[in-house]
């Protein structure tokens, strides 16, 4: 078992930053890749960055190269998203989550095992 507790989300203006944090705890050194999706209301949830708990590959969200980034402190259990330029559009519930079982990509929700409980970002105009 991993449990995921994710934070760090508020409102912000347009063209500010925020720095999300996903704290994890349990087994994990079971983990292979930790990602952050989000979602609006009324729409699905979508990737927007993932990294290899061991390892330096990340994969991120076409929507988001370039202003967003994600890491991780291994010795915290901690993966951060530093997210930049922030767009109205950015707005959404944001998800970190954790793959234990490899399948398929780090880009498809479907193949994650464990999720956070999901925190608010408001980008206003």
């Amino acid at each position: 078992q991993v449990q995921l507790v994710d934070s760090g989300g508020g409102l912000v203006q347009a063209g500010g930053s925020l720095r999300l944090s996903c704290a994890a705890s349990g087994r994990t050194y079971t983990m292979g890749w930790m990602g952050w999706f989000r979602q609006a209301p009324g729409k699905e949830r979508d990737f927007v960055a993932a990294i290899r708990w061991s390892g330096p590959s990340t994969v991120y969200a076409d929507s988001v190269k370039g202003r967003f980034t994600i890491s991780r402190d291994n010795a915290k259990n901690t993966v951060y998203l530093q997210m930049n330029s922030l767009k109205p559009e950015d707005t959404a519930v944001y998800y970190c989550a954790a793959i234990t079982t490899p399948r398929g990509t780090p880009t498809g929700p479907g193949n994650y095992d464990y999720w956070g409980q999901g925190t608010q970002v408001f980008v206003s105009f």
